[in-house]
């Protein structure tokens, strides 16, 4: 009877995989972001209305502040 040979794995512990470099989830929003977040927030204000025409500009002006207040910025 064959005698089986021990393992010659080592017991290190693998590498982690590399994934996306590190990011702040406290950074500054780059111009472009923070016009999506404040384009989408104003979006959803206008869907709540029903589309109904006339406060598109409220609905961006209320966005914006909603978004800056979440990033704890005066608009």
């Amino acid at each position: 009877m064959a005698t089986r040979k021990p393992s010659t794995k080592s017991s290190s512990p693998r590498k982690a995989k590399s994934g996306p470099p590190f990011t702040d989830s406290h950074a500054e929003p780059s111009p472009e972001e923070l016009w999506k977040q404040i384009a989408e927030a104003a979006y959803y204000k206008a869907k709540a209305r029903h589309f109904a025409p006339g406060g598109e500009v409220q609905d961006w002006i209320e966005a914006e502040a909603e978004v800056m207040h979440r990033l704890g910025r005066s608009p």
